[in-house]
């Protein structure tokens, strides 16, 4: 028996370090890593079963070769050499007759390793394609809002939670997504401090919350509109801190805040006047408030200006300048790796971009070149993208010349050309740092490449040089890369030798005080760039015309958020955990359920303009009348029928051109009824 020190490689805030214990070439356990703090010796219980994954039958073991129509899932198995060879004789055809902006790269975050997950995407940049505008089916438009906000800087450390006095986690379900971060305020709150949970559904965080305010889907800017006016009114203003550090509260006071009493605040979200009143006073109260933001609020239209006006709210209590306050989004700003070695090794300054979440729109749309060559890695767009109709009808083209490289067949590898069969984290070497907590560390392999995967690091390393690219990243080992990533490292990343990170983990630490890095070094209530782009430049809510309408034709709106033990489809392949989190269901309220004479465990049809999909039928309370929550994302073998995505829209987030999936309205019927 062997023990190894890991990292989890999951799209995850927590980035644990783990123990894996393999005999005889299997990984037979894994477990957090007891000697590091945050981690502090427990790990999540879906990473838990990752030995599943690693060892799951359904693994791809051969590169492969589609001989049936594109979506039926027929391959034959080919050589790695015949498939690296087919592929690049089809890139360099397509980059003679049509330019190299006729192939799109397309790799997102499945594997969190900075090298993993960057070098496919520095593969595309020098070779000069059409480049992927990453992230919006996922954070764009949050981290846009923060950075117009605060300026691209992390927020408070986690691990400072031990000298707040008050903890609001809005739109942030913890035990889900952020479960290392929830143990330590477990202790904190064992101390006297209160945690609120602001969020349409009562989560399991909610559940065990002081105190949960049940808010309306999209409404989240009105509340923090609402408590910045009561702050204002009742004197409970922090005037010195906020005239040393913001930018624009006294234009945004006298134009926008009046707008927001307690009473329209209530109508808007659906809380009582007595809830407004109370969460006001109490977090003008306390002098270190920590509010631990989520990114859910802002996947709809407004989204942005939703996290603008909740970010805010610490700067007006002086919060922002005390250890343990603040708020939190996420840690990366403040570590400033360069990372452009691996991500940007060479190729022309700017290309072509296509938008993340608006995949089938640019397959089917683009001309002067069109789109003839795709590369997926670590993403399942056939089923995470909005609009999942329109994408997959794109995916079957004929004249698109596809390869997904992954370790399964997943919605999206059944409509490949090639499908190449990719490694686990476990199976790769890589340097990770943290998004959610101030943390790095370089993690060696747990096992060898199992039947015939490659890491997605050593295949576009071995594209890149049959493509002819002589960067040196295309030919150096792993660890030879790290230095580089500090090589002109600014702020609390300049003082780290990167020799201490093939040691074990590393803790940087922010300024106590929260700094910002907008143009006016302050906080900018009132943003001149957002104004410049024609946005709302101060935080409001207002009504959304469009959602208005879809609201005035379809009854209920789509809630959706992780699920505890199904989060997305890089946990499908764990038969244990696809069993504790149960067939993919939609939660409606028992009223919606009488109303449609629809029973706990029926098979239901979600249906809209853009199409349907069968879930299985929740009943619950934990989400209020008018919405229908579907937790996860799910492969379409495991469903009723379908991918709830398939009801969403390309539309974009007033912010950062995200997704706005909670935008979308929507019924819910039996399932052998007629939409």
């Amino acid at each position: 028996m062997t023990k190894t020190r890991v990292v989890c490689a999951h799209d995850c805030p927590d980035m644990c370090s783990l123990v894996a214990e393999v005999e005889d070439g299997r990984l037979v356990r894994l477990q957090g890593d007891p000697d590091e703090a945050y981690t502090a010796g427990f790990a999540c219980a879906k990473v838990n079963r990752d030995m599943e994954t690693v060892h799951s039958p359904d693994r791809l073991r051969t590169p492969l070769r589609r001989v049936g129509p594109k979506g039926s899932g027929e391959f034959t198995p080919i050589s790695w050499d015949a498939a690296l060879d087919e592929i690049t004789s089809r890139w360099k055809a397509i980059i003679a007759e049509s330019g190299p902006q006729a192939i799109l790269g397309y790799a997102y975050s499945a594997h969190q390793g900075h090298m993993n997950r960057r070098l496919v995407g520095g593969l595309f940049h020098a070779l000069g394609t059409s480049r992927l505008q990453a992230g919006t089916v996922c954070d764009t438009c949050c981290e846009t809002a923060w950075d117009m906000t605060c300026g691209p800087v992390g927020g408070t450390d986690p691990e400072a939670v031990v000298h707040s006095d008050l903890v609001i986690a809005w739109g942030c379900d913890l035990m889900a997504v952020n479960v290392h971060f929830w143990a330590l305020l477990e202790k904190v709150r064992k101390t006297g401090v209160k945690l609120v949970v602001i969020d349409p559904r009562r989560s399991q965080t909610a559940a065990r919350a002081d105190w949960h305010l049940p808010i309306r889907v999209g409404t989240d800017a009105a509340l923090a509109c609402g408590i910045a006016h009561i702050l204002e009114r009742d004197g409970l203003l922090d005037r010195e801190y906020v005239a040393a550090n913001t930018l624009g509260f006294e234009r945004w006071s006298s134009e926008v805040l009046p707008q927001f009493p307690p009473a329209r605040v209530a109508e808007i979200t659906g809380l009582s006047v007595e809830a407004v009143e109370r969460l006001a006073a109490m977090y003008g109260a306390a002098k270190a408030s920590l509010i631990r933001l989520g990114e859910g609020m802002t996947r709809l239209a407004r989204g942005g200006q939703a996290l603008r006006a909740v970010a805010t709210l610490p700067a007006l209590t002086g919060a922002y300048g005390r250890e343990g306050g603040g708020a939190l989004l996420l840690a990366a700003g403040s570590m400033d790796f360069q990372f452009g070695m691996v991500g940007k090794p060479s190729g022309p300054a700017s290309a072509r971009m296509v938008n993340h979440l608006a995949l089938g729109e640019a397959l089917e749309e683009m001309t002067d070149p069109p789109l003839r060559a795709l590369f997926i890695a670590a993403n399942n767009p056939a089923v995470t993208n909005p609009d999942v109709n329109r994408l997959r009808r794109a995916l079957a083209s004929k004249e698109l010349f596809t390869v997904v490289h992954d370790p399964f067949m997943t919605d999206t590898a059944r409509y490949a050309d090639i499908v190449l069969p990719a490694t686990t984290y476990l199976e790769t070497e890589d340097f990770y740092r943290s998004y959610g907590s101030y943390r790095m560390q370089y993690a060696p392999a747990a096992v060898a490449p199992q039947h015939e995967a490659m890491s997605n690091f050593h295949l576009a390393q071995a594209l890149g040089q049959r493509m002819g690219l002589t960067d040196p990243v295309f030919s150096m080992a792993p660890k030879d890369i790290v230095p580089h990533f500090f090589k002109g490292a600014t702020g609390i990343i300049a003082a780290v030798d990167p020799a201490l990170v093939f040691e074990g983990p590393v803790k940087v630490a922010p300024p106590s005080a929260q700094e910002f890095r907008t143009p006016s070094g302050r906080l900018e209530i009132y943003s001149e760039t957002l104004a410049r782009q024609g946005v709302t430049p101060m935080p409001v809510w207002e009504v959304d015309p469009v959602e208005a309408a879809d609201a005035a034709r379809w009854p209920l709106r789509l809630l959706t958020a992780p699920g505890y033990f199904q989060a997305h489809t890089a946990y499908a392949a764990s038969p244990f955990l696809r069993k504790r989190e149960g067939a993919p269901c939609a939660i409606l309220h028992p009223e919606e359920a009488a109303k449609r004479g629809l029973a706990d465990g029926a098979s239901v049809k979600l249906f809209n303009g853009r199409g349907e999909v069968g879930l299985v039928l929740r009943i619950s309370d934990e989400v209020q009348p008018g919405v229908v929550l579907v937790p996860g994302q799910r492969p379409d073998g495991e469903a009723v029928s379908g991918t709830v995505n398939m009801l969403c829209d390309e539309r974009r987030t007033d912010m950062g051109e995200g997704a706005c999936y909670q935008s979308t309205f929507l019924d819910v019927a039996a399932w052998e009824q007629a939409a």
